[in-house]
């Protein structure tokens, strides 16, 4: 894929990179090897080793020394943790970030459909295969709840406090505040924020992720629907906000608790329903990873790096 360095691209040339059409958007940087996945995350340890976790059995892992060649290793879990079995018979949409001298990794486990969901958090010296310890559970849902605890993202702002974002449909994302000693749900704030819904028409929101750039805290999430191969209408939204728990608005003023987003990735071309998005910062800038579904492999779901330019005040894809 293209690693130019975003300080070598003329701002005029990045500001018409924004899409003005779907026929706009960006195809994936090119990668080979194993990259079917689902629901991606990734993180570069200090040796420069990329470490991807995914959707599947007991979190299914790729690695690269280069950003582009991936190959496949064993789950996270080679046993998995027997509470798991009180919700499903595999993981869900990891996150994996490093604080502390350790790696996390926050996870949910659920069926599809169902908001009998749990999200769950390990740790790990290594961020490798078999090397995880898991901590158990960390916030839940049932069928009577009016959200789904799935879809973790953890966040740690400026002044060191912890919070994790996670949500799909239902009313849609929601956001708890985290203490750092033990990645669960701080005591002494049991506030469950809401920062993104649709309270009109579908409820198709879910997989939130944050990050802070330029004084903006940024809210990326998937809307409509994924997981139908060619079907997916799958697509990456973000919104900004001044406080990390919102209020979040779109480009054009529009809350996202009031169906507001303004487009990142949109299908396009044999690009059918990128979503299931994670952002890392790397080398040469920020990275949006993702799946989508490969129309021209009958919608095998592949993974997804493009680089992301900021010099709008919003994120643009290219």
């Amino acid at each position: 894929m293209n690693r130019t360095s975003l300080l070598a691209i003329p701002a005029a040339v990045l500001l018409a990179l924004v899409p003005g059409t779907a026929s706009a958007y960006p195809n994936p940087g090119t990668v080979t090897g194993d990259v079917v996945v689902h629901d991606p995350t990734m993180i570069r340890t200090s040796a420069g080793r990329y470490l991807l976790y995914s959707t599947g059995g007991g979190l299914a892992y790729r690695t690269s020394t280069d950003r582009t060649a991936f190959s496949a290793g064993g789950d996270a879990f080679a046993t998995k943790p027997g509470w798991w079995s009180s919700y499903a018979t595999e993981a869900w949409a990891p996150d994996i970030s490093y604080h502390g001298g350790k790696y996390l990794m926050y996870y949910a486990v659920s069926t599809f459909g169902s908001n009998k969901s749990a999200i769950g958090l390990a740790g790990s010296a290594t961020g490798l295969p078999g090397s995880w310890t898991d901590y158990g559970t960390v916030y839940t849902s049932t069928t009577s709840s009016d959200y789904n605890a799935i879809d973790p993202n953890l966040f740690v702002d400026d002044d060191g406090k912890w919070w994790l974002s996670f949500g799909s449909w239902w009313t849609g994302i929601k956001m708890i505040q985290i203490d750092p000693g033990t990645g669960k749900q701080l005591a002494s704030n049991t506030t469950r924020y809401s920062i993104a819904s649709r309270p009109t028409g579908t409820k198709a929101v879910e997989a939130p992720y944050i990050v802070k750039r330029g004084g903006y805290y940024y809210l990326f999430a998937s809307y409509d629907v994924c997981c139908q191969g060619t079907s997916s209408t799958y697509k990456v939204k973000v919104g900004r906000a001044t406080s990390v728990t919102g209020p979040y608005y779109d480009k054009s003023g529009v809350a996202m608790t009031n169906n507001g987003g303004t487009p990142v990735l949109e299908s396009h071309g044999s690009v059918i329903g990128p979503g299931g998005q994670s952002v890392m910062n790397d080398s040469d800038g920020d990275l949006i990873v993702y799946h989508y579904y490969d129309g021209n492999d009958n919608g095998t779901p592949k993974l997804g790096i493009n680089l992301l330019s900021w010099s709008t005040g919003w994120p643009v894809a290219y």
